[in-house]
């Protein structure tokens, strides 16, 4: 019996209007956030990180992009009360060594960051112990992270925060250009498998890409897409562009505003608030905007604007 071809089409959305009704639950989840531990920044992201779906983190070296990741490692643990969900953190590099000396930099002054907090809340907390690194030096370890281990964390109630920093290190490491379209095949296959474990777990999937220069008009248009005249787009193009919730782009600017409290005389040079900018490049419940902020020794701190 030849099969109807224009019933293809139009089964999947059947399948999905019908897993839609009987999960109508989890329709609030869309709606709820992850707290990024600031009140500027949640209040420019509208309550901060979507629960369900990919956020990407693009921006060049010393954007912050790191600093924002440990600081939402931290934010997790929280109570719901506080913009937290109560769970801990996964945290994949492939790049780098975990920043494990910063990360006690920032558990050190907790109390500081969140100053709107009981002081017994944050103590009660051990942050240290409930942020889980994996590393992950080629495709196949990364996929074998995603598929196996970090299920596990997730089904013990263990971690409700995925971070990859960066998702772009492996995929443009171990593919030649002659190559994108198998690429672009990987880059399906393993967003599909982050969404369904954010779907299934009601898990915020954070993924910090890089950036490449906008040689060309179709890179132009991307990198224009913002707000700001960028010389730079994320990479790995648009595969991975449609499996993104929400895109947010970081720079470093020139500008400073220190002061004297907030500036230590002794603080590392990257930590002496240099302006950064965040913005907004798509998200489904966000107008296309830009927010300024600075990275100190407690954390990132949004920048309201001056009246």
């Amino acid at each position: 019996m030849p099969v109807d071809q224009d019933c293809l089409k139009v089964l999947p959305l059947k399948l999905r209007a019908f897993q839609m009704y009987h999960e109508k639950h989890l329709f609030t989840v869309q709606h709820q956030k992850l707290s990024v531990g600031c009140p500027v920044l949640d209040s420019f992201l509208r309550g901060g990180i979507p629960l369900v779906g990919i956020t990407e983190l693009a921006g060049e070296s010393s954007a912050g992009k790191t600093q924002i990741c440990l600081q939402l490692c931290l934010s997790v643990q929280y109570p719901g009360t506080h913009g937290g969900l109560e769970a801990g953190a996964v945290y994949i590099c492939t790049e780098d060594v975990f920043p494990n000396k910063r990360l006690q930099q920032l558990i050190g002054h907790q109390h500081k960051l969140r100053e709107d907090l009981p002081l017994d809340v944050i103590k009660k907390i051990k942050f240290g112990d409930n942020i889980f690194i994996e590393h992950a030096a080629d495709i196949d370890t990364l996929n074998d992270c995603i598929t196996k281990r970090v299920p596990i964390l997730l089904l013990r109630g263990s971690v409700r925060l995925i971070i990859i920093d960066s998702i772009a290190a492996l995929f443009r490491g171990e593919f030649a250009a002659k190559d994108s379209a198998i690429r672009a095949k990987y880059l399906q296959t393993f967003g599909a498998k982050l969404q369904n474990l954010s779907s299934r777990f009601q898990t915020p999937v954070l993924c910090i890409n890089q950036v490449t220069d906008a040689v060309g008009d179709t890179d132009a248009k991307q990198s224009n897409f913002g707000l700001l005249d960028k010389k730079v787009s994320p990479a790995l193009g648009i595969t991975w562009s449609n499996q993104l919730l929400m895109r947010l782009m970081v720079a470093r600017t020139h500008y400073t505003e220190a002061e004297p409290e907030e500036c230590p005389a002794d603080a590392p040079p990257q930590y002496r608030n240099v302006l950064r900018i965040m913005e907004v490049i798509f998200a489904p419940h966000l107008p296309q905007s830009l927010c300024y902020y600075m990275i100190n020794l407690e954390g990132v701190r949004g920048r309201k604007e001056k009246e």
